[in-house]
């Protein structure tokens, strides 16, 4: 199992799981042809998992001696905030940071969050799965010199929204509706639910030692 994505979030989830899986980050441009929330993700955990994919596949074919070959599954992941028919991803600057804040507090938003589950077969044989998850979650009204001081602590700056629902803003987190790991990042109990939807038990897969 390979994890797509170089998340500490993500990686501790399936952890937490007890889920065996290597970490493989995808690195390539994100192309972003969709508009609505539930279409950004999905496009771009689609995108993760088929770079990471293919350069496994390129990577094994040029080092067929030093590869045994095996069943692979790429999970690939991408999550957002939306709040009024905008897309907020990670924060450009503190300025991002603040303005997206700004927008969050005292309000209710959406987080989501897009999972491709892609499967090789030993043999070649490749099929994929993407799905999204959907989280409402509300925020308390934040004063212009807290969210400052929040933003001062460095935490928002590599966050959807800019902010962690598990980290120092959870004081501000007044209700959620649906998944919390999924505003964490990755919703490992909808991953399950498709995988033993299609199944597949994802504690059969393993590392190689």
């Amino acid at each position: 199992m390979i994890l797509a994505s170089a998340s500490p979030r993500r990686r501790e989830l399936l952890e937490q799981v007890g889920i065996a899986f290597e970490i493989c980050p995808a690195k390539g441009e994100e192309i972003i042809k969709g508009t609505l929330p539930e279409e950004v993700v999905s496009e771009l955990s689609a995108q993760k998992a088929r770079e990471v994919a293919t350069m496994l596949q390129q990577y094994g074919k040029a080092h067929e001696e030093l590869m045994t070959p095996q069943d692979m599954m790429v999970i690939g992941a991408d999550t957002v905030v939306a709040v009024d028919g905008q897309i907020l991803g990670k924060p450009k600057d503190e300025a991002d940071a603040e303005r997206m804040l700004t927008l969050l507090s005292g309000r209710s938003h959406e987080v989501y969050t897009g999972v491709t589950i892609l499967l090789m077969s030993r043999s070649g044989k490749v099929g994929e799965h993407t799905f999204f998850e959907k989280t409402a979650v509300t925020m308390r009204e934040m004063s212009p010199e807290e969210i400052r001081r929040y933003i001062a602590t460095g935490e928002p700056m590599d966050k959807a929204g800019a902010y962690g629902i598990q980290g120092k803003c959870a004081v501000y987190i007044d209700k959620i509706e649906g998944d919390y790991n999924n505003v964490v990042g990755l919703p490992v109990a909808a991953i399950y639910r498709e995988l033993k939807n299609l199944g597949i038990d994802w504690y059969e897969w393993q590392t190689c030692p």
